[in-house]
Order: C-alpha cells, then sequence, then structure tokens
C-alpha cells in the first residue's frame, strides 16, 4: 500500500514539474522575441516618451539606406536552403555558397573597376579603414612612420590615426576651406620621405563634398606614396575607377547603397602591390587578410547591390538630384538665413546639409519628429558638441549647431520632399517666433556687434 502511495505522489510530482517545464520552454520561447520598445494605437506611435502621428518619412540615407527588395530575394535563399559555409570544400552546400561568394566579389569589383582578386570582404566600412590605416603602417613601420590625412574624415580614421599616434608615428592632419575641400598644395607639402600612407575621403559623410580623389591620386603617385579613401559614401552614387584614381587601398560599406548591414569590402591593391598586417588572426580567411567564416547572405546581398547600383546610378543621380533642388528652392522659397554647407559644385546631390540662423539645433530636431533626419554623422550623433566636420569648415558654432543633414535616396518621393519642406519651414518659423535674436536682427541690429554683458 505504502509502495502505491508513493508511485503515485512520484507520478504527480512528475506531471507537475513537466507541465512546469513546459510551461518555462513556452515563457523562454516567449522571451526571446522583445517586448516591443514602443506603444502603437490609432492615435499614433509612442517612443522613448516621443509621440508621433505615425511612422516618420526616411530622409537619412547617409545614416543607412533601406534593402532594396531585389537584393533581399537574392539573399533568401541563402538563409533558407543553400545555408552552407563557403569554406566547406568537401559537399555541395559549401561548394555552392563559395560560388555565390565570388560572384559577389566580381560584382563588387565590377562597379569599381578591379580585380575579384583584389576584393576582401569584411564586416563593413569601419573594419576596412582600421585595416587600411593600422595595417599598411604596422606593416611598412621599419621604414614609414608619418600618416596625412584630413580633419573631415569619418570619425573611425581619425581614432585610427589617434591610434598610430599613441604607437609613435606621425599624422598630419590636413585643413579643408570653408567649402570642405582640401588644398592640393598643402597636401602636396606635406608629403614626407617617411610618409606610408595619405587617407583622404572620396564623399563626406556629413556634408557630402566629393574630394578631388583623381588628382590626389595622382601627387601620391608622383611621390610613391599609398593612397587609401573611404568610399563607403561614394560607391554607387558617383563613378568609381580605382585605375583614374589610382588608389592602393579602398573602403567600401553594403548598408549604405540598399544592401544589408554587417558587410563590407576592401579593395587591396595587387599592381603594385599593397601588403598590410592583418588586424583580425584565426582561420586566414580571405587570403589572410581578414580571417573569420564569410557570411554568404549578407556578402551575396552587398554583390546585389552593387550589380543594381552599376545598372541605375545614372537614373538615380538624376532622379536624386532634382529632388535635391526641389528642397532647397522650397525651403528658401519661404525661409531666410540658410546656408549650404560645403561645396555646391563639388558635391554629391543625395546629402544636403543646412543650417538655419537664429534656431537652437537640437529643439528644430526634436520638432521634426516627423522627418527622420540627422544634425551630421550617425556615429557621433549622441553628442551635443557641434560637428567637428562644420567646425573645420569654419562654420560658426551657433550655425554648426543648427545644422540639419537631409539625405535623399533611391526610395524617396516628390511628396515626402513637399512634406519634408512643410514641416521644416513651419518649425523653423515657430522657433524664430519665439527668438529675442531673430527680432533684433529683422529690426536691423547686427548681432555681432553686440557687447553682452554678464549679471
Amino acid at each position: 500500500m505504502t509502495s502505491k502511495l508513493f508511485a503515485s505522489n512520484l507520478r504527480q510530482q512528475l506531471a507537475k514539474s513537466t507541465h512546469l517545464f513546459r510551461r518555462q520552454l513556452l515563457s523562454t520561447a516567449a522571451a526571446a522575441v522583445p517586448e516591443p520598445q514602443h506603444h502603437e494605437d490609432s492615435t499614433g506611435i509612442t517612443m522613448k516618451g516621443v509621440k508621433i502621428s505615425g511612422r516618420p518619412l526616411y530622409l537619412d540615407v547617409q545614416a543607412t539606406s533601406p534593402v532594396d527588395p531585389r537584393v533581399l530575394d537574392a539573399m533568401l535563399p541563402y538563409y533558407l536552403s543553400r545555408f552552407g559555409n563557403p569554406h566547406s570544400r568537401t559537399h555541395l552546400y559549401g561548394w555552392e555558397s563559395d560560388s555565390a561568394v565570388e560572384d559577389a566579389r566580381a560584382q563588387v569589383a565590377s562597379l569599381i573597376g578591379a580585380s575579384p582578386k583584389e576584393i576582401v570582404f569584411t564586416s563593413g566600412a569601419t573594419e576596412s579603414n582600421n585595416i587600411s590605416i593600422k595595417g599598411v603602417m604596422h606593416f611598412y613601420k621599419d621604414k614609414k612612420r608619418h600618416v596625412i590625412t584630413t580633419q573631415t574624415e569619418h570619425k573611425c580614421v581619425l581614432d585610427s590615426c589617434r591610434h598610430l599616434q599613441q604607437e609613435g608615428f606621425d599624422v598630419t592632419y590636413l585643413p579643408v576651406g570653408t567649402d570642405g575641400i582640401i588644398d592640393l598644395e598643402k597636401l602636396r607639402a606635406a608629403i614626407r620621405p617617411d610618409t606610408g600612407l595619405v587617407s583622404v575621403m572620396a564623399v563626406n559623410n556629413e556634408i557630402g563634398v566629393v574630394q578631388p580623389v583623381e588628382e590626389i591620386g595622382k601627387i601620391c603617385k608622383e611621390f610613391n606614396v599609398p593612397f587609401h579613401t573611404d568610399a563607403a559614401q561614394a560607391l554607387g552614387k558617383i563613378p568609381i575607377d580605382v585605375e583614374k584614381w589610382n588608389v592602393s587601398l579602398m573602403s567600401l560599406s553594403g548598408h549604405k547603397i540598399y544592401g544589408p548591414k554587417g558587410v563590407g569590402a576592401l579593395y587591396l591593391r595587387r599592381r603594385p602591390r599593397i601588403r598590410v598586417e592583418p588586424q583580425m588572426n584565426g582561420g586566414g580567411q580571405e587570403r589572410g587578410i581578414r580571417s573569420g567564416t564569410v557570411p554568404t547572405p549578407l556578402v551575396v546581398g552587398m554583390g546585389a547591390a552593387c550589380e543594381l547600383a552599376k545598372k541605375e546610378m545614372e537614373y538615380d543621380e538624376k532622379r536624386i538630384s532634382a529632388l535635391q533642388e526641389r528642397l532647397l528652392n522650397g525651403i528658401r522659397e519661404k525661409l531666410d538665413g540658410v546656408v549650404v554647407n560645403g561645396s555646391m559644385e563639388r558635391r554629391y546631390a543625395g546629402n544636403l546639409n543646412l543650417s538655419f540662423a537664429y534656431v537652437e539645433g537640437e529643439s528644430l530636431l526634436m520638432g521634426l519628429k516627423e522627418v527622420a533626419v540627422s544634425s551630421g554623422s550617425a556615429c557621433t550623433s549622441a553628442s551635443l558638441e557641434p560637428s567637428y566636420v562644420l567646425r573645420a569648415l569654419g562654420v560658426d558654432e551657433d550655425m554648426a549647431h543648427t545644422s540639419i543633414r537631409f539625405g535623399i535616396g533611391r526610395f524617396t518621393t516628390e511628396a515626402e520632399i513637399d512634406r519634408a519642406i512643410d514641416l521644416t519651414v513651419r518649425q523653423v518659423e515657430k522657433l524664430r517666433e519665439m527668438s529675442p535674436l531673430y527680432e533684433m536682427v529683422k529690426e536691423g541690429i547686427n548681432i555681432k556687434e553686440i557687447q553682452w554683458a554678464q549679471h
């Protein structure tokens, strides 16, 4: 009898624990799906304490671009059925993935006029920049101790250069003019016998100016100095030819050209050969320059994005130029005190960086919550300091604080541009109505001549 009771109790306990285990499994599965961080209802969306009437229209393509549906179509099979490791050499799954990676390599190379053998896949332009700058200088460190770059480079280039300075290398940071373009004579004068690398970005991420890359390449060739360019914002937007530009190394990104995030590429010239010290050690993939399993779906996506960009670059450029003109004219027709930051002649049309006089920048951004725009680089936008790029152009601190970067892309519509004009004009007018400085300017007072007294 006792043994029967014991067996019955044991069965009940096991049933309870199994039920509890099942509940835990279900709750764990539920926990794997993150709780939405925003509340959405018929009145709009609330997120981080901000309520907006619906999803904002997107004008921040310099930060990232949406994946083109055609790119996603190319990627999906390599997530679902063709999921093999491209470095598996013994079966079909590995072979088909390897073949897809090599096809993508050829697509990237074709867009920049390079050989597929000169393309190394990385996790993005930041990694490519790190390999280029640290890798070259570490490899040639016995003879070359000097790097030349500009004051307006991307943060990862500037930080890589600062890292080299801490290791005892010399770095020259070239100034830029008020238009954001470097002075070629200053570059020529800065080159020394021990200069190991010149690094100048092709298209600036904050102000969209296009540097005279071909002329820089000629100067570097004349002095036999390797030339690196961060072309993340140039790829697929302006024509690139590595032979014309005479670049030794070029950093590329997937998610700026309607491809996936988490993938990029490094162009590494073979003739004359440029050598780098790997920054990542491991299985020796990508010719030992970048160890780690190549992510086939992401690489396929970047390749497809490059192929589309090659076919549609001219069409996109015409369309985006027209939209940029519409945006700038629409704002200037209704507002005074609007300044374009950077050269208008040497500029990628999809990047329009504007400063609005007598308006506080953060207030303007908060007021424009129905338009997804930024006040500068996404990599430094958490900082309340004015953009270092605009300060390098000599923009006054108050104007640098009021800058807004409008990014126009492949999927931007005329209706979105018109809505952005309307919202921007309304918000600037609203803030200027509250500004005593704007009142003084309208009355003809030169506020720069005022001697402000402290109390």
